[in-house]
């Protein structure tokens, strides 16, 4: 286990089907400047992560008393505390920074039009340069005005297949769903299927366990679109899509030749 901490980034960035690697640990806490040297000696020129950002910056409660977090999209804490030490030890291989929106009961949710609000003011708060992209958790936030809000400052909209989201094929339909000269994909869990299920009926994640032929069409049209559009895509899979995600990789790669 020592061996896979102190070298796993290295071998995985070898591999032939991986280009790219999500970084989750800087949800939970944000990534110092020695952590992230470390991690950038594993990896060859050129090869960039996908980062998620404190969860203090994009949880607008406090994720265990549900409170509310006063420093939901605080652009000083995350410019301070996320994006210094990012760009002053892993500038090279930083992609985009993914603002992971937690997941709110219905009446926990903010208005639809004070979200937008809130995500221009913070956005417009932040240094041209780096990558950013948002991942939501509720569809409900998914309108018009926050595709037009994130399009405005050249951000991301994350197209996540998510137990509770809209499917790849929905996100995708939308008007203005890509909003970044960049896009995401993220293939989480399965639709109405939540983490410890999917990890429970999934382990060890040696084998395909649930195929999803639907998401896999979902992701090739998004692939196709993103080359007509001439944007570059980065695609995350976690090991509960499907029980394994380099098979999902492998099967997606197989599908699009």
């Amino acid at each position: 286990m020592d061996e896979l901490v102190a070298h796993g980034l290295e071998t995985y960035s070898r591999h032939p089907l991986f280009n790219t690697v999500g970084i989750d640990r800087s949800y939970y806490a944000p990534l110092s400047s020695q952590e992230l040297a470390g991690y950038a000696k594993q990896l060859p020129p050129g090869f960039r992560c996908l980062m998620k950002v404190w969860s203090r910056v994009c949880s607008y409660v406090d994720p265990r008393t549900r409170a509310p977090n006063p420093d939901f999209l605080n652009a000083k804490l995350f410019r301070d505390e996320v994006l210094t030490p990012a760009l002053a030890s892993f500038k090279e291989h930083l992609g985009p920074l993914l603002f992971q929106m937690l997941p709110l009961s219905r009446s926990e949710l903010l208005a639809p039009q004070i979200f937008n609000q809130k995500l221009e003011q913070f956005f417009a708060a932040l240094p041209r340069g780096p990558s950013y992209a948002v991942e939501l958790r509720n569809p409900e936030w998914m309108t018009p005005g926050y595709f037009q809000a994130l399009q405005r400052h050249n951000v991301a909209h994350v197209f996540n297949h998510w137990e509770r989201m809209s499917t790849l094929g929905e996100q995708l339909a939308r008007e203005q769903s890509f909003t970044a000269s960049f896009a995401v994909c993220r293939l989480l869990l399965p639709q109405g299927v939540g983490y410890e299920e999917a990890r429970e009926a999934f382990a060890p994640f040696d084998r395909i366990q649930a195929r999803d032929d639907a998401m896999r069409a979902d992701v090739l049209r998004l692939v196709q679109a993103t080359k007509q559009a001439r944007r570059q895509l980065w695609i995350i899979v976690n090991n509960k899509a499907e029980g394994s995600s380099p098979l999902t990789i492998r099967g997606l790669l197989e599908s699009s030749v």
